[in-house]
């Protein structure tokens, strides 16, 4: 039962900071419609990027779910979490590679529809021609790791 009341008081602070009703949230069916999604800068990534929590928080070791608005001409330097990545693509064209620097002639172009799945410690990049939203899962602790520590937004 213990786990159980965890995870219910996981997806209210959840949804509690997106704005939802904590008695909403504590149901354990939970449904989250695109206008619900607050969408806010991400300092791990390069500027630019929105990020949207569904379910998290992402720095502990529960499931993740959060979608990622990346506008036209935007590129991910190379880098790598320590878990498990499932993208899903919702919108747009998202070109992903693997490798320790940012190749674009070395992308696959996944459209809307697709998925990606990256192993822990995985070094890959990402870039977008138009904006692109992505969705993605999974169990954290989550965390960015660039492969040139130089690429940190959040260094700078």
């Amino acid at each position: 039962m213990k786990a159980f009341q965890l995870a219910v008081v996981s997806i209210a602070f959840a949804f509690t900071s997106l704005g939802a009703s904590a008695a909403w949230a504590a149901d354990t069916h939970v449904m989250v419609m695109p206008a619900d999604l607050k969408w806010v800068d991400v300092p791990s990534l390069p500027p630019g990027a929105k990020i949207a929590v569904i379910e998290g928080p992402m720095n502990e070791a529960v499931p993740f779910t959060v979608r990622l608005k990346l506008p036209a001409d935007y590129k991910v330097p190379a880098h790598w979490h320590p878990a498990i990545e499932h993208v899903t693509v919702i919108s747009g064209t998202f070109n992903m590679g693997t490798g320790d620097k940012l190749d674009q002639s070395k992308t696959t172009p996944l459209s809307v529809g697709s998925v990606a799945i990256m192993q822990p410690k995985t070094s890959h990049f990402a870039w977008t021609k138009e904006e692109t939203i992505i969705q993605a899962h999974g169990v954290g602790p989550w965390a960015v790791n660039y492969v040139n520590p130089a690429d940190d937004p959040r260094t700078k």
